[in-house]
């Protein structure tokens, strides 16, 4: 793709001039919190150094201590070219800090930023100057458990499925040059009734010279060959326009649209150019892709064709690094392998990944649920918080086309008393509908696993070991699983109280999670197995049994590799294949059932 750089942390939203600060950082506990009260932004007392973007926990952090420490600071020297100032602003971007970052610049606050799942920028064009500034970032956080933190745990020690915490930095922080005069945030709609791409633009320059002269063009090529271009006027900082797709290319040749798929995952790129006076002042580059997806009655729809979606659980953790990929390779290793097994999709479980992960997800095909980081305590601080963040993630990551579906809940997180509390139901239905006023395609699942309010797919969490059982109670039992009186093997409802099953899609989101017998060290789900035919037998019987139940349109594997105390994973910690994958992937891959023509 012609976007493509390597490393460049949003391969969204392309520019030239900037600047990766991953790398080495003065690093300082705080414990006794009284950095700011002794002005360590102005004077700053080294202690260790730390590799950003890895937390202090991790081995590759160079620190590895997993002790809690609430207050952390770093530090580093950014250089600057203060003749690129003339006609530049100096952006300064964090793609994931947790929770609240402070940010000086020169012993001057820039600014903060609350959340540890949704990035952040400052501009901080007049803190800084020509050759060396200090930059220094201090990160609090906490045990709160209203605060959303997915699977980091909040006591001294892991258990369950929640595992060390993650503190500070743990994502790309990076510098750029922004032209005065540019293109601030774009949002790509594919309209595919009209064969044309629903472009929203956000603008930055000064008020007076919106209307006089400034308008963006922008050029649609696939593959290499022109296929598009369009411009349109700068009236206000918020412009809506549309691209066609159907135009005739220099041969004189109609294009066909092509569409995103897993199997063919077709990209279109796009390039803006913000033009003063004739005269280009920004070039952004970036890809689509024209795919649909909605929900028709009980089945899920893919560019107008039934989806049966082989997805299997992620949760992005690594033994070296945690939450944190080890590297960019890290990640397309993690994507094939997924491929490699089967699968067609991923539900990316209680995280927010790196933008790199999604991208190489858009390139490769792979299907991704979005799913939001949970609170575990409702409050008002709770919900506040909550909210602020999703509506950020969402508008940060709406333009990969892999994305598929929305998932801001899961099995009753920060939610405990939904089935029968109207206002934590209230709540999810204000996310949904919120999410939705943003996302007119996509499904957004309220809440996955069980007792749903408002949700366009219902999604089932169950770990039943034994495929005829799975079989008969999903078969006989549909019209009484579907209400709020029928418990299934996880003793949940489907439904909480005052809502009804309407037809919607059904997917088993949750199931497996088998794991090898190792003296009782770790867990999975039931019945460890002894011996790989063991295993196998019972993945090739639950999965099975799974996709013989006529309803059922999709299924998500629980999980990908092994995470600390969880040794559930089809992988180990290391990435290793605990099965032949050419084995696991045959199993889901077999057409059986009333799917199997969609397969």
């Amino acid at each position: 793709m012609k976007c493509y750089k390597k490393d460049y942390p949003r391969p969204q939203f392309v520019r030239d001039n900037w600047v990766n600060l991953n790398g080495t950082w003065d690093f300082a506990f705080d414990d006794a919190n009284l950095g700011e009260k002794e002005r360590w932004y102005a004077k700053f007392p080294k202690e260790k150094e730390i590799q950003v973007p890895f937390t202090y926990e991790t081995k590759l952090s160079g620190i590895q201590d997993e002790s809690r420490h609430d207050n952390v600071w770093y530090y580093r020297s950014i250089s600057v070219d203060g003749a690129m100032l003339d006609k530049n602003n100096y952006v300064l971007h964090f793609e994931g800090s947790d929770f609240i970052t402070k940010v000086w610049v020169n012993g001057q606050l820039a600014g903060s930023h609350r959340g540890g799942y949704s990035r952040f920028s400052f501009d901080i064009s007049d803190l800084i100057r020509d050759g060396e500034n200090d930059l220094i970032v201090k990160v609090e956080d906490s045990y709160d458990a209203q605060q959303p933190r997915g699977k980091q745990r909040w006591i001294d020690e892991n258990f369950g499925c929640w595992y060390v915490q993650t503190t500070g930095i743990w994502k790309t922080v990076w510098t750029e040059y922004v032209p005065k005069i540019s293109l601030d945030h774009v949002k790509m709609t594919p309209n595919m009734e009209a064969y044309a791409l629903e472009l929203e633009l956000e603008v930055a320059a000064p008020e007076h010279l919106y209307g006089s002269d400034l308008m963006v063009e922008i050029m649609v090529s696939y593959d290499g060959a022109f296929i598009n271009k369009t411009a349109t006027s700068v009236v206000c900082g918020h412009i809506r326009t549309e691209i066609d797709l159907l135009a005739q290319n220099p041969k004189g040749y109609e294009w066909a649209v092509r569409t995103w798929s897993p199997e063919e995952p077709n990209l279109y790129d796009i390039e803006f150019r913000v033009l003063q006076k004739h005269e280009v002042v920004d070039v952004v580059e970036s890809y689509f892709a024209m795919r649909e997806i909605r929900i028709d009655g009980p089945n899920i729809l893919l560019n107008g064709r039934p989806l049966y979606q082989r997805l299997i659980l992620d949760q992005g953790y690594w033994e070296e690094s945690h939450l944190t990929p080890p590297s960019e390779e890290a990640l397309l290793e993690d994507i094939d392998k997924i491929h490699a097994l089967g699968y067609n999709g991923l539900r990316k479980h209680q995280k927010i990944e790196d933008e790199r992960f999604l991208y190489w997800c858009d390139v490769k095909g792979m299907l991704v649920w979005s799913e939001a980081a949970a609170a575990y305590q409702y409050s008002d601080y709770a919900v506040a918080e909550f909210t602020r963040e999703w509506l950020e993630i969402v508008k940060q990551n709406y333009n990969h086309p892999c994305i598929i579906t929305w998932t801001p809940f899961n099995e009753s997180w920060g939610i405990s008393r939904i089935e029968t509390e109207p206002m934590e139901q209230h709540f999810t239905e204000s996310i949904y509908y919120l999410t939705k006023s943003l996302d007119k395609y996509r499904p957004v699942i309220v809440n996955d696993g069980w007792e749903h309010t408002i949700s366009d797919i219902i999604t089932l969490h169950d770990y039943e070991e034994v495929g005829e059982i799975f079989r008969e109670r999903y078969k006989n039992y549909r019209d009484e699983i579907m209400t709020t009186e029928f418990y299934h093997s996880n003793h949940k409802s489907a439904m909480a109280n005052g809502y009804k099953y309407k037809g919607q899609p059904v997917i088993i989101s949750e199931y497996g999670g088998i794991a090898f017998n190792n003296d009782d060290s770790g867990w999975g789900y039931g019945n460890k197995v002894n011996t790989e035919e063991a295993f196998i037998k019972r993945f090739d019987e639950i999965t099975t049994a799974v996709k013989e139940v006529p309803y059922i349109c999709g299924f998500c594997y629980t999980q990908v590799s092994d995470v600390q105390q969880e040794i559930n994973g089809l992988m180990d910690g290391k990435r290793n294949f605990k099965i032949d994958p050419e084995i696991i992937k045959e199993i889901n891959e077999r057409k059986v059932g009333y799917w199997r023509s969609f397969m």
